[in-house]
């Protein structure tokens, strides 16, 4: 039976969002990895097929990392080798949540796994930001205020230039140059919430275009952060800067080395990448099926329920 505060928090799941990947690395020698790429089960997410397949004869293994993400183990074989990931996952129609539950923690109070979320990390280097977040943020409330004026900066300061990323720049770098991509406009609002003590962590995962204009760019891997306030992680997203609805988390952690969908050690060429998230009717798509956009419920400002 539902008690009177689990029937409040309860969500339906509503909504059928395909996910997926495909990669396709070439090699010349045996080159150990570290592939990310399966849904988190947490949240308002139910993971209802799913396929995932490392190619012919290479031997893989599940196990979560230190922040709880879904990893495997494997070994890219000399030549070519495929990736595939395939996944309907049921989510919910209601966008992302603003609401604070419970008094702001003080960090001397905060959990103990959390407080690695309030330190300086290789990209979100709140030590070099310190003077700048004070500057431009101090006197706002500290609390939710904050975090939203920090992501409408970032937002408004920082420019979105798909194909721009680089896996060497940090968030003081990214706030100096003013341009970015997703990961970068993520690290940057991090930093800026750790500069306050602000637990604060980088989100990858998928973003369907439900109730949202379909940009026009190819689809990818989404990046976006979360910062805990009150009782929660609540989710925010300053590339967009507005509550989405029907995000599917992999991964999260202190930053983007964290949420990489692979970690390679060695060489290896990534010869093809194809991402895909986006709604679909369950009854007409199954997983394992051709990748047919004409399929696709998303990308207008209506929003369709299963």
């Amino acid at each position: 039976m539902l008690t009177l505060l689990s029937y409040m928090n309860w969500t339906p799941l509503n909504i059928t969002v395909r996910v997926g990947c495909h990669l396709v690395y070439e090699t010349t020698v045996p080159t150990s990895v570290l592939f990310v790429l399966r849904p988190r089960l947490e949240g308002r997410v139910l993971v209802m097929q799913e396929r995932l397949s490392f190619g012919i004869g290479q031997p893989s293994y599940e196990f979560q990392d230190s922040h709880g993400n879904i990893t495997y183990r494997s070994m890219l074989m000399p030549g070519r080798n495929e990736i595939i990931h395939d996944g309907l996952v049921a989510v919910s129609s209601l966008p992302d949540t603003r609401d604070v539950n419970g008094e702001l923690i003080s960090v001397g109070q905060l959990p103990s796994e959390w407080l690695r979320y309030t330190l300086p990390s290789r990209y979100c280097d709140s030590d070099k930001l310190m003077d700048f977040a004070w500057a431009h943020f101090g006197p706002i409330p500290h609390g939710i205020e904050r975090v939203q004026a920090i992501c409408d900066w970032v937002h408004k300061h920082i420019e979105y230039r798909f194909g721009s990323g680089r896996p060497d720049l940090s968030a003081s770098e990214v706030i100096a140059r003013r341009h970015g991509v997703c990961r970068d406009f993520a690290h940057a609002a991090i930093a800026l919430c750790r500069a306050f003590n602000l637990p604060a962590r980088y989100v990858t995962g998928h973003l369907p275009d439900i109730g949202y204009l379909d940009p026009g760019t190819p689809m990818d891997f989404h990046a976006y952060c979360e910062v805990y306030l009150g009782q929660d992680w609540l989710t925010f997203d300053p590339r967009f800067n507005v509550p989405r609805i029907g995000r599917v988390k992999v991964a999260h952690g202190s930053d983007a080395v964290d949420g990489a969908f692979a970690t390679i050690y060695g060489e290896a060429k990534l010869v093809h990448f194809q991402v895909w998230a986006y709604q679909v009717n369950p009854q007409q798509v199954s997983v394992g099926d051709p990748i047919n956009l004409a399929f696709r419920l998303d990308g207008t400002p209506r929003v369709r329920l299963n």
